[in-house]
């Protein structure tokens, strides 16, 4: 059983993932990289680990239920707990758009793994982060989630209307919400966060933020100390408004 505080990031083998990953592993974390690709998750936990990084993979894919709980039962038996997870796998889809076009089969299928998905996998490994000391759930939104700001004239993402990612996100949120309310009298603390606009394949590489920079955030509240806030959502500028 490993006595270094153990993380699982979802989605983990690219992209913000991969570095939410390598940054955790740079502080001491004993990191298992969730992939729905096992080669990839292997690949990528092997190319940590010849960093010297304390790095495994396990596969893991949100619209896998068996996946799911075999992931789970792998940290169980490798592990026996789990202190952070980093729910960071999702997707978004090129028939998604504004409500009066999307198609509602994309939606259907963002809303299965961004937030359905990111549920399944956090039910099945809670009992595992309540063995924790302190256990930490981030939960990678984006600002697109934010109800206010898709609301807002005046805010940058206001034209960005994509109806399935925009409510997965949404969905997103309010499991934040409401998971912070009923674990509030526990050690673990759940919290959504917002990397940024960042470079990767799901934003088509045309982000302003780099991999690295975007994986800060989420990184800093899986480390969140004594005393952490729960049930908030944050962005590298601060608070996020709901």
């Amino acid at each position: 059983m490993s006595q270094t505080r153990l993380a699982l990031v979802t989605g983990a083998n690219k992209g913000i993932g991969l570095e939410i990953a390598r940054q955790l592993a740079e502080a001491g974390v004993t990191v298992i990289i969730g992939a729905r690709d096992p080669e990839r998750g292997q690949i990528a936990a092997e190319t940590l680990a010849a960093q010297g990084l304390t790095v495994e993979a396990v596969r893991i894919d949100l619209n896998d239920g068996d996946s799911i709980t075999a992931a789970a039962e792998t940290i169980r038996e490798r592990h026996g707990r789990l202190d952070i997870l980093i729910n960071n796998a999702g997707i978004i889809d090129a028939e998604d758009g504004p409500p009066t076009s999307a198609s509602p089969e994309a939606a259907r299928r963002i809303m299965e793994t961004n937030f359905v998905g990111t549920l399944a996998v956090t039910q099945a490994m809670l009992p595992l982060l309540r063995l924790s000391a302190a256990g930490r759930i981030v939960n990678l939104s984006s600002s697109l989630g934010s109800l206010a700001v898709n609301g807002d004239p005046t805010s940058p993402y206001y034209s960005a209307r994509l109806i399935g990612y925009n409510a997965s996100k949404a969905a997103l949120n309010m499991l934040t919400v409401q998971l912070a309310a009923e674990l509030r009298d526990t050690p673990i603390v759940v919290n959504a966060v917002s990397p940024g606009y960042v470079k990767t394949d799901l934003t088509g590489h045309t982000g302003f933020m780099t991999p690295e920079e975007g994986a800060r955030l989420p990184v800093e509240y899986a480390l969140l100390g004594e005393g952490a806030v729960s049930g908030r959502f944050v962005e590298p500028a601060g608070e996020t408004p709901w």
